[in-house]
């Protein structure tokens, strides 16, 4: 075994034992006072061993991806890859949903008392609803909203109502929209490694981000569809900086980057990432046609009603009403970067361990394809911990942070052995799906 894969499994081994802390000392936590208000440190999640009608599909799936993902992301023409990544990402992530069935894993997820479909009814006047959104966002206002309602800007809500408007209301279409579309992140990841970094990269790269253990929160959660959003935007805001229809590209980057702040306040950090994609690339001027389509989203929904700055004002104090008043901050500060390694996997975290040693002295960095992809996975890290210093994010970080871990998925390019890791992996997910009630 060479000195770099022994490296590598040191680091997954520390991640492992990370993980391991946050079950032990969580566990005792909650047991002692519930103050950490999850089911299963570090994760929002019961214990509840089962198998579903999917999982001899998510068995089937990973298997093959372990088998024939390396060789067929090698050797396959780019577009169909890319089509090729999205159709098993969408298989595998609906295989892991349907372990707990079509109602419990898909349809009636986006339905409870503290989800979006609750409060579609109450939209009957769009802007009338905007106008009296920030009315509803503290725990002690007359008819407050639901906790991913408050949470979030209205454009998140607005997603399922608009959805409910075309006729494609209910559960089931919801979860539907967020599987289907949260899928195609792992395709805006490919085109913008592609683009900034080298296609070798993004081939090696492929199939870590179809076996994802963060597949298990896509499916199904809103975040997953907020990390699509999120991912187009960086993916032609890279297309942009490399000139292919600057103008175009770089509008319709700021355009999703616009609707992105208003689907989640967090997601603001997202501009770390851009600020990489512009540091990397070759041209400016395509930001001045992302600033362009950024400013719409701010300036429709103000006009109508809804002030961005006075909702986050209103969201702090309704965290502190809330469970962000009880859990306790020292322990998930830590233990949010243990649902990290969950999300991502021991083979991301081996592959930050790669990056990382490229900026050392003498670590190998250089300006060759490398370097792009090196600094959006830094980029990701530096997004999310700043997300977690700002204590706005305890705990359930497994689906608030999936915009921030589709960035360091690609740093797997950077590894050896491959299939073991992408067995790894898998295991990974299928055990969590099988032995765990996620909360998404």
């Amino acid at each position: 075994m060479n000195r770099d894969l022994l490296r590598d499994l040191y680091a997954a081994v520390c991640a492992a034992l990370l993980v391991l802390t946050a079950v032990l000392v969580g566990a005792a936590i909650q047991h002692r006072d519930g103050s950490l208000r999850v089911g299963w440190p570090p994760l929002l999640a019961s214990w509840d061993p089962h198998v579903g009608p999917g999982t001899p599909a998510a068995v089937v799936v990973a298997a093959a991806v372990v088998a024939y993902g390396p060789s067929l992301a090698a050797r396959l023409p780019w577009r169909p890859l890319l089509f090729a990544v999205w159709g098993t990402g969408t298989a595998w992530t609906w295989s892991l949903a349907l372990v707990d069935g079509w109602h419990r894993g898909v349809a009636e997820q986006l339905t409870t008392r503290n989800e979006y479909l609750p409060a579609v009814g109450r939209f009957h006047d769009i802007p009338a609803a905007l106008r009296d959104f920030t009315r509803h966002i503290l725990i002690d206002s007359p008819d407050n909203w639901g906790a991913h309602v408050a949470g979030h800007p209205p454009g998140a809500t607005l997603t399922f109502v608009l959805l409910d408007r075309i006729g494609l209301g209910g559960g089931g279409w919801a979860g539907t929209w967020c599987i289907t579309l949260g899928t195609t992140a792992a395709v805006a990841v490919l085109v913008a490694v592609r683009t900034l970094a080298d296609e070798s990269l993004a081939r090696r790269a492929a199939p870590f981000l179809v076996l994802a253990p963060a597949a298990v929160w896509v499916g199904t959660s809103a975040d997953g569809y907020f990390a699509a959003v999120a991912a187009w935007a960086v993916a032609l805001l890279a297309l942009a900086v490399r000139g292919v229809r600057p103008g175009l590209n770089g509008l319709c980057s700021g355009l999703l980057f616009g609707l992105t702040v208003y689907l989640s306040y967090g997601l603001t950090l997202m501009a770390v990432v851009a600020g990489a994609v512009l540091w990397v690339g070759p041209s400016r001027r395509p930001l001045w046609f992302a600033l362009a389509g950024f400013v719409v989203a701010p300036v429709v929904f103000t006009a109508l009603g809804f002030e961005w700055w006075e909702g986050y004002r209103i969201l702090v104090t309704r965290y502190y009403q809330g469970a962000g008043g009880v859990r306790p901050y020292g322990y998930w500060v830590w233990a949010n970067l243990a649902c990290t390694v969950l999300i991502v996997g021991p083979a991301t975290v081996a592959g930050v361990r790669r990056v990382v040693v490229r900026l050392r002295p003498g670590g190998g960095w250089s300006r060759s394809s490398p370097r792009p992809l090196a600094v959006l996975v830094l980029a990701a890290a530096l997004a999310l911990l700043i997300a977690d210093l700002s204590g706005m994010s305890k705990a359930e970080t497994e689906r608030i942070w999936l915009p921030f871990a589709a960035w360091l998925l690609p740093a797997c390019a950077f590894l050896t052995g491959v299939r073991g890791w992408l067995v790894g992996q898998a295991v990974l997910a299928l055990l969590l799906n099988h032995l765990l009630l996620t909360g998404w």
